[in-house]
């Protein structure tokens, strides 16, 4: 177990090398934060993870691509419009807020005095992340209007106002960030990311910027992005609703200093479980988050057949309306538990399961444990609260983090382009 400290208020700009910014640009609502930028003062490493859903918005498109060179400067991000289903134009209208950008980011690093002549950024190295409402077109206007705002907006102090920036339905901005030594150097890894409601990411997440002023190589940032990926955000489910734009971005810049970071250096495992750790917490936070949620629960399976059985049985419980309902309603009613592990598509015998509700055994194979249910509700009286089903069938394991479901994800979802 790794040991890192935690930067109080960190975030998307606490590394070194980077700057972010949160403007209000009008893409929905007037006087509200909405176009978001995180930029680095050099070329530098990136990474990416991206939507697995056959429909994709238009930036994961264009993502895709320019992540493939493993270099980039900046990303801008809008709240408000998810430019998805929107065909060419949608596509053309994310190249062009990437031009915006690096051509004001051009000028910004010459009036800057970080360049004896005008700076050149190719807009190859600009990537752009859109959350919002799936079929409306930018409004490319106000979209140029707050990129440039963005640039001119950009401050080592600026990631709580892009935190802020990219929410959508979110009650809070969600920040995390993470130091450790390498090579005798301080080593810093900050994120921030949305998400409320349409969540069962099953690649990365809503939309997401990880940063690190580690010395990384574009294919060790992927080999460390990657599985942190797979243990947090991939784990997380509010609704069962996999996104058009979900987007994990994370930049390296390498000004720490420390020697490259690659599988063979002495403190990989180090560096990767700080990734994880950043990412685990910002996991956390989307679940706790959960569009109109009262309850953070944690779904454990222990005792699976196999891994991907366990993982299947969690993510069916994580996702059941009618076990996320009792669990806003404080019902112990575990037969919906023990129900959706059944038809999860993983190996299930009721005679040998067993449900915990924290420490409380509530059903032990075949039969009804709980004598004392006033203990088993007051386990759910808590906001945050773990619900345990050992299968009693192997060594697989795999854990979920989700929300219950209450009357007010209805009312927020029931008018929501409204």
């Amino acid at each position: 177990m790794y040991h890192f400290e935690e930067i109080s208020g960190g975030g998307v700009a606490s590394a070194q090398g980077f700057k972010a910014s949160g403007v209000a640009a009008a893409i929905k609502y007037e006087g509200r934060k909405d176009v978001a930028m995180v930029a680095a003062d050099a070329p530098c490493a990136v990474a990416g993870m991206f939507t697995t859903n056959q429909v994709a918005a238009a930036p994961v498109v264009l993502d895709r691509e320019r992540v493939k060179t493993g270099v980039a400067r900046a990303v801008l991000l809008n709240s408000g419009c998810a430019n998805a289903c929107t065909g060419e134009q949608g596509l053309a209208d994310a190249r062009e807020s990437a031009r915006v950008v690096a051509e004001a980011l051009a000028e910004y690093f010459s009036n800057g005095g970080r360049a004896s002549s005008r700076a050149v950024i190719p807009e190859e190295h600009i990537l752009v992340c859109s959350t919002g409402v799936i079929g409306a077109h930018l409004p490319m206007d106000r979209m140029a209007a707050g990129a440039k705002m963005a640039v001119a907006a950009l401050s080592p102090d600026g990631g709580p106002d892009a935190a802020r920036a990219i929410m959508t339905t979110d009650l809070v901005p969600k920040e995390a960030a993470l130091a450790l030594e390498i090579d005798g150097r301080r080593v810093v890894v900050g994120g921030m990311c949305k998400g409320s409601g349409m969540i069962e990411p099953r690649m990365a997440t809503m939309l997401a910027v990880v940063t690190t002023d580690a010395a990384v190589a574009p294919a060790a940032l992927d080999a460390a992005l990657r599985p942190a990926v797979e243990t947090t955000f991939n784990r997380v489910v509010v609704d069962g609703d996999q996104s058009t734009n979900d987007t994990i971005l994370m930049f390296a810049s390498g000004v720490a200093g420390n020697a490259e970071l690659t599988p063979s250096h002495p403190r990989w495992p180090e560096f990767c479980a700080a990734v994880r750790g950043v990412c685990d917490r910002l996991a956390r936070m989307v679940a706790m988050d959960g569009e109109g949620a009262t309850k953070f629960v944690t779904v454990r399976v222990t005792g699976a057949a196999t891994a991907r059985d366990a993982q299947l049985a969690a993510r069916a419980i994580a996702k059941s309306p009618l076990v996320k309902t009792s669990w806003f309603g404080r019902d112990l009613n575990f037969g919906r538990v023990i129900c959706a592990a059944g038809y999860s598509g993983a190996r299930v015998d009721d005679q040998k399961a067993r449900i915990f509700y924290g420490p409380v055994l509530v059903y032990d194979r075949g039969n009804d444990a709980c004598a004392d249910r006033a203990a088993a509700k007051a386990v759910m009286d808590a906001r945050a609260f773990d619900v345990t089903l050992d299968l009693g069938l192997g060594d697989g394991e795999d854990t979920v983090y989700t929300c219950d479901l209450s009357y007010d994800y209805v009312k927020i979802n029931g008018d929501y382009t409204t």
